[in-house]
């Protein structure tokens, strides 16, 4: 017996359509199965608070403390004798201690007698144009300006090298820099005016330090007046391994 084909029907007419719309529900009740969340349930206690409306409280019965009157006052005596006064009151009189336009004042100051001091004004001079700049201990025997120059400031290097100490916070911390210092030679030969400025406030207390420790010195002249001599110098901090 042979099989017979309808030629119309074709089984894989509408497979495709059929594919796309299984996935789709396939996806969809796997979507809303990812999605499902349940949650645990408590048990809700409900507490109740009754309150009386009506609130009776009994007041205590206090007794009532009954105090005596006062006593009246004295009664007036009533016969009135009137004593004299016999005794005699001074009168102190105070005299006033304003003067006034017809007060003649006799005492004379001479000008003998009145001290007039001078006081002496600081005065400046730039380290690079004095007459004479300041004399470091050592530098004594250098002749002429030039040489005291260049003496002072080998002296002040070496100074600065003699009391060097690295910061240890600052080491630890790798800071470095250079750090300028301004300050002074005053008329008596002693530093002042110590000003800094520079990258940590470690290394600017240090180099302060250092710059406060510089001797006493002949003050710098000028005209024949010792006067105050400005000065400035970098310090630098650098590390060895840096």
């Amino acid at each position: 017996m042979e099989v017979k084909k309808n030629p119309s029907a074709d089984l894989n007419k509408n497979s495709g359509l059929y594919f796309v719309i299984g996935l789709t529900l396939v996806l969809f009740l796997t979507w809303r199965a990812l999605e499902f969340k349940s949650y645990p349930k408590q048990d809700k206690i409900v507490e109740m608070l009754n309150v009386v409306e009506d609130l009776k409280e009994d007041v205590p019965i206090t007794e009532q403390i009954k105090t005596p009157p006062p006593p009246p006052p004295p009664s007036a005596p009533e016969i009135i004798e009137i004593v004299e006064d016999a005794a005699e009151i001074e009168e102190t009189v105070i005299e006033s201690t304003e003067s006034s336009q017809d007060q003649v004042v006799e005492e004379v100051v001479d000008v003998d007698d009145v001290e007039v001091g001078e006081e002496e004004e600081e005065i400046s001079v730039p380290f690079a144009i004095i007459e004479n700049v300041p004399v470091f201990p050592g530098c004594e025997s250098a002749k002429g300006n030039a040489e005291r120059k260049a003496c002072f400031q080998k002296k002040i290097q070496d100074h600065i090298k003699k009391e060097f100490r690295y910061p240890q916070i600052a080491a630890e911390m790798g800071i470095q820099g250079r750090v300028f210092v301004q300050f002074a030679i005053n008329s008596k030969g002693y530093i002042d005016g110590i000003r800094t400025r520079g990258p940590d406030p470690g290394l600017e207390k240090e180099a302060s330090r250092i710059v406060s420790s510089l001797p006493k010195m002949t003050p710098g002249m000028q005209r024949g007046r010792a006067v105050t001599v400005p000065y400035s110098i970098p310090v630098n901090f650098k590390l060895a391994d840096q």
